[in-house]
């Protein structure tokens, strides 16, 4: 068993980012949900407790649910906004609302003897976190002090050993030495190790996929993706061909896409199905975006099903669950409202009596990656941007047809090969075109044009869940309208999109 630090979740937009912190010290976390009861027996594995931020107040009515005995437990505790006001709130200090919110940038002082987390903080400076309170810690539990204060704010508390509350966020950039306090807590307060590799990972799932599956056959849905290409690769190194990969040409992939998955899994049990008329003739004629998605999951399961079932002996269906997928699940958020559907094969088990196989369903997107680059997948794919599962139909706006499709591939390739010749590929979570079914009237060799509009989105994230548009190099800019205008035909004004998430989404449909 790996080392784990445990994190108890109590509703903060930035749990996943604590987990991704302790993540990069090599050092494995599991996300709870913080209404989870306190085991009698622990594992011999936990090596600490983090305490995460949340939206509730510990003096409200609406303050989930908490088992106060994991504050009983033998193990260093951290507690971060919410979970430090929690601790104050449980083991007899004081916790008052604010006038107001303390929202934002701010600088802490550190007090006398503020604990080993704390050790590479000069003591006479002023230091820069970030901020995200309502409430405040009034009274410091007994056998507790007061180890940084931002103004007459308590920014920090311990009890002088091996227990912390900070009412900032270190997970956060804008908390200059965050990193710096997280790692002291684990790595010297928790005295983990470090022992979650991708090169660990990958023998310890190769050992776990060959006990699981035995002599049977399983069937792996290829996207080109990231998640599903490391699927893919993982089960390839742990039963060989007995992995039979499905890949389905729905006719609204980007340029080169179906090419370069057929070059790239040559060698793989790999069945292409050519469905691009099966796909339009089913979306001919309907616009609205949520129909399409719809439709589009319709018809793939069914020819995924078709292809499937000529398989002998498959008795599982790998998938590219993340990390972040299962944290959803048991949210304590509670279900959140329906933006739009998503397009997946999560109705295939069920249909057609395979079992699940998810060996990535313990792993963060970036380490995905890393996973992809040691079992030896092309940089091309293990740093591919993320594409939505409807593909260029959420992106195609209005009627779908072949020469529309086409159009908005061209455009598209073009937005994608000067970012990357830009240097800017890796830095930018999404890069691409949208196609509008809006005309405007253009000039080009003299003669009235009279065609539809490009739009260039690119956002930067970390998960998908918020986004932040980039701030695009004019020049760079430039040269992708400049290029669409004059080699695609069909397009003759391009505009970009400087709208983040929320209130907009990343696509567009």
């Amino acid at each position: 068993m790996h080392q784990t630090i445990l994190i108890l979740d109590f509703g903060s937009q930035y749990t996943q980012l604590i987990a991704r912190r302790v993540r990069e010290l090599e050092v494995y976390c599991e996300i709870r949900p913080c209404t989870d009861r306190c085991p009698e027996v622990i594992p011999d594995s936990w090596v600490g407790v983090i305490l995460s931020g949340g939206p509730a107040s510990v003096l409200g009515a609406d303050a989930p649910p908490f088992d106060s005995r994991w504050l009983d437990l033998p193990l260093p505790l951290l507690g971060v906004c919410y979970g430090m006001q929690l601790l104050a709130h449980t083991l007899g200090g004081a916790v008052g609302r604010g006038t107001s919110r303390e929202y934002g940038p701010a600088e802490i002082r550190l007090e006398s003897a503020p604990g080993p987390i704390f050790a590479d903080f000069a003591a006479d400076s002023a230091h820069s976190v970030w901020m995200s309170h309502g409430d405040h810690v009034d009274r410091v539990p007994p056998g507790w002090r007061v180890a940084a204060r931002s103004g007459e704010v308590v920014a920090a508390m311990t009890d002088g050993q091996t227990r912390f509350g900070l009412q900032f966020h270190p997970e956060v950039v804008h908390s200059v030495q965050g990193k710096d306090l997280i790692r002291r807590f684990v790595k010297d307060v928790c005295g983990a190790r470090g022992d979650w590799t991708a090169g660990r990972f990958v023998d310890e799932q190769v050992g776990r996929l060959r006990a699981q599956i035995g002599d049977a056959q399983v069937v792996c849905g290829l996207s080109g993706g990231v998640d599903s290409s490391v699927v893919a690769a993982l089960l390839r190194k742990a039963i060989g061909d007995r992995v039979h990969c499905i890949f389905v040409d729905n006719g609204l992939c980007r340029q080169g896409e179906v090419e370069s998955v057929e070059k790239e899994f040559s060698d793989y049990s790999l069945t292409v199905v050519r469905a691009a008329d099966r796909f339009l003739d089913a979306l001919n004629g309907v616009s609205d975006p949520e129909r399409k998605r719809k439709i589009i999951g319709e018809v793939f399961v069914r020819v995924f099903e078709e292809e499937a079932r000529k398989i002998p002996n498959a008795r599982f269906l790998a998938q590219g669950t993340l990390y972040p997928d299962v944290i959803e699940s048991v949210s304590v958020r509670g279900p959140s409202a329906t933006i739009k559907s998503h397009h997946n094969v999560g109705g295939l088990p069920e249909r057609m009596e395979l079992s699940l196989v998810e060996p990535l369903r313990e792993l963060f997107k970036d380490e995905a990656r890393a996973v992809g680059e040691t079992l030896g997948l092309s940089p091309q794919r293990v740093w591919r941007q993320p594409f939505p599962g409807p593909g260029l139909a959420v992106r195609c706006l209005g009627d779908l047809s072949k020469t529309r499709l086409d159009t908005l591939r061209k455009a598209d390739a073009i937005v994608r090969d000067e970012v990357a010749a830009a240097g800017l590929e890796r830095s930018i979570w999404q890069a691409f075109a949208v196609l509008l079914p809006v005309r405007s009237v253009g000039v080009m060799g003299d003669e009235r044009t009279y065609e539809e509009t490009c739009v260039v989105r690119a956002v930067n994230s970390t998960d998908g869940m918020t986004a932040d548009w980039v701030h695009l190099p004019y020049d760079l800019l430039g040269r992708i309208s400049s290029r669409i205008i004059n080699e695609v035909r069909g397009i003759n004004r391009v505009v970009y999109d400087i709208s983040s998430k929320p209130p907009a989404t990343i696509e567009w449909e």
